[in-house]
C-alpha cells in the first residue's frame, strides 16, 4: 500500500462516519488522538453544519480525521410507490402523533457546496458513500493535499474506483452496520451482497489501490484476518457506536446488547436504500414493502423516527448496526482504540507462533 495514507494514523483502525448524528466530532477527535483515523459524517447535514464541526474538530484535535460525503441519487420515476408507502404509514404517523416528512426535500444533500467547503478548506482525507465522484473530483481534492476513499460492494465498483482516481477504496461487506455503499441502486440485487473476507480477495485481485475492508469488524482479531487477507486498515463502525463519545441515542446504544434485538437485517424500511439495522417492530412491519426510493423514504421517515426516539420507543427508530453487534463494548473511544490494537497486536502474535489469534 502507498504509505500516503497509512502514514497520517499510526493504527490501522478507522473510525466509520456514522450519519444522522453519530459520528460527532468528540468521537472522530478521540479516535484520532489514539491513532485511529476520526471521520465525521456530512450526510443529512448543511454544508455549513459540516463546516462548523470541521471547526469543532480541529479545536480538539491536531491530528488527521477524515470527512464522509454522500453522492447525489438519481431522479426516482415511480412517485406513485412512494405514496402507496405513505399510506402505509399514515397509522405510524397518528401513533406518533407527528406528520410524515416531505419526500421531495432534496436529493443532492447539498453536495456541490460541501465539496466547495472542502476545497476552500481541506481536509486530510475525504471518502464517498453511494457513488464515484469525477476524476475533476479526486484531482481538485489531490491539489488541495487531500487524499480521497470510495466506497465500493463488489469488485466491479472497486475497479471502477480505481479508474476514476480515488487514492484507495473501502471494500463494505454485506456485514455492514447502516447502508451499503452501492454505486447503483437495483432491487433485483436485494440479498444478494458479498462477505467481507470474500470481498477483499476479489478487490485486492481487482485492484492495485489500497483496500480499507469495512464490515462487522468488532474484535483487534478480526482486524487482524483482514489485514492478512490483503487489506491495509480496517473500518469500524458498531463498535464506536455505543462509546459514550459517540452520538448515537441512548435507545439504539442499549439495543446493541438488548436481548430483545437478537439479529439484524437489510432492509429499506426507513431510508429506501438497503441499511443494516436491529430487527424492530418498524422493520418487520414496513420492510417487505418499503419501495427502492432513497432518499425520498429517508425524508418521508425522518420525523417518524425522531418521534419514536422522542417517546423512547426503540421499536420504531433505525437501529442501525452491523452483524457483529453483540460484541459492543461500552468503552471510551481513544480506550477502545488501545484495547483493538492490544487484541491486533495478540493475534498477530499468535498467528506467528501458531496459536488461535483470540
Amino acid at each position: 500500500m502507498s504509505s500516503a495514507l497509512t502514514d497520517l494514523f499510526p493504527h490501522p483502525i478507522v473510525q466509520a462516519p456514522m450519519a444522522g448524528g453519530v459520528s460527532v466530532p468528540q468521537l472522530a477527535a478521540a479516535v484520532s488522538e489514539a491513532g485511529g483515523l476520526g471521520f465525521l459524517a456530512a450526510g443529512y447535514k448543511t454544508a455549513d453544519g459540516m463546516y462548523q464541526e470541521i471547526k469543532q474538530l480541529r479545536g480538539l484535535t491536531s491530528r488527521p480525521f477524515g470527512v464522509n460525503l454522500f453522492m447525489p441519487q438519481p431522479e426516482y420515476a415511480e412517485s406513485g410507490a412512494v405514496e402507496v408507502y405513505a399510506h402505509q404509514l399514515a397509522g405510524e404517523a397518528a401513533w406518533y402523533e407527528t406528520e410524515l416528512g416531505d419526500p421531495d426535500s432534496g436529493r443532492d444533500d447539498g453536495y456541490d457546496a460541501k465539496l466547495a467547503v472542502l476545497l476552500d478548506n481541506p481536509v486530510p482525507v475525504v471518502s464517498f458513500h453511494f457513488g464515484i465522484p469525477s476524476r475533476d473530483v479526486f484531482d481538485s481534492l489531490r491539489r488541495a493535499g487531500t487524499l480521497t476513499l470510495v466506497t465500493a460492494t463488489t469488485a466491479e465498483e472497486a475497479l471502477a474506483v480505481e479508474r476514476a482516481g480515488a487514492d484507495a477504496v473501502i471494500a463494505q461487506g454485506v456485514e455492514a452496520g447502516g447502508h451499503q455503499g452501492t454505486h447503483r441502486d437495483i432491487p433485483e440485487n436485494d440479498g444478494s451482497g458479498i462477505g467481507l473476507l470474500s470481498l477483499i480477495a476479489q478487490v485486492r485481485e481487482a485492484v492495485n489501490i489500497p483496500v480499507v475492508a469495512a464490515g462487522g469488524l468488532m474484535r483487534g482479531s478480526q482486524i487482524a484476518a483482514v489485514l492478512a487477507a490483503g487489506a491495509s486498515a480496517a473500518q469500524l463502525g458498531t463498535a464506536f457506536l455505543a462509546t459514550p463519545e459517540s452520538g448515537a441515542h441512548a435507545l439504539h446504544k442499549q439495543a446493541l446488547t438488548n436481548p430483545l434485538f437478537a439479529r439484524t437485517e437489510l432492509t429499506r424500511a426507513f431510508s429506501g436504500r438497503p441499511a443494516r439495522g436491529l430487527v424492530n417492530r418498524f422493520l418487520r412491519e414496513h420492510g417487505p414493502y418499503a419501495p427502492a426510493a432513497y432518499p425520498e423514504i429517508h425524508h418521508l421517515t425522518a420525523q417518524l423516527r425522531r418521534a419514536a426516539a422522542k417517546a423512547g420507543d426503540a421499536q420504531g427508530m433505525a437501529l442501525w448496526a452491523g452483524q457483529g453487534h453483540r460484541m459492543a463494548r461500552e468503552l471510551p473511544a481513544g480506550q477502545l482504540v488501545e484495547v483493538l490494537v492490544g487484541e491486533l497486536d495478540a493475534a498477530r502474535t499468535a498467528l506467528s507462533d501458531g496459536g488461535d489469534g483470540r
